[in-house]
């Protein structure tokens, strides 16, 4: 099993759910290997001294095109590992939760604020139900993201942050 790395990367992530309470994922691959795929919730590393909630909503933008969103807390925490693009990644992930009712941009993907990166391993996006994320067989990250996702529509967003398992791929 890798090592985390010293300096584990700040990355702000986006739960985002419309109106019909369905999740949107982006759906990834690696760069020149697209049977080699996930699907994922929006979202990316901090830029200079921005706040991880400025991150979310930046990296929301940029991915998506979605921009009319209310932020709201911080669901879950998780420090993961994983190999990408020829090297490996050291995480400490935050996912906020946000709402839209604009759904106009639909699960397309706005290629204009993609990175070269972004552009070579997004292959596009869905709006998920929690019946489907729990009935895939797709790779999905957090993997737990079905039963997290459940009791967030059934409880709602936790009172303090849950802190979910370290995952190293």
């Amino acid at each position: 099993m890798p090592e985390l790395g010293p300096a584990l990367r700040k990355v702000a992530r986006v739960v985002l759910l419309d109106p019909d309470h369905r999740v949107l994922l982006l759906h990834g691959h690696e760069p020149g290997d697209e049977k080699d795929d996930w699907w994922f919730t929006p979202g990316g590393g901090l830029e200079g001294d921005e706040t991880r909630e400025q991150a979310a909503l930046r990296e929301l933008a940029e991915e998506t095109g979605i921009t009319d969103v209310e932020l709201g807390p911080v669901l879950w925490r998780r420090i993961c590992s994983f190999p990408f693009d020829g090297r490996r990644w050291d995480q400490d992930e935050w996912y906020f939760l946000a709402r839209t009712t604009s759904i106009a941009a639909g699960a397309a993907i706005n290629e204009e604020g993609l990175t070269d990166l972004e552009r070579r391993s997004v292959a596009g996006a869905r709006w998920w139900t929690y019946r489907e994320l729990a009935e895939a067989h797709e790779t999905v990250y957090p993997t737990r993201l079905a039963e997290l996702l459940n009791r967030l529509l059934d409880e709602g967003p936790p009172r303090r942050p849950l802190v979910l398992d370290t995952e190293i791929v």
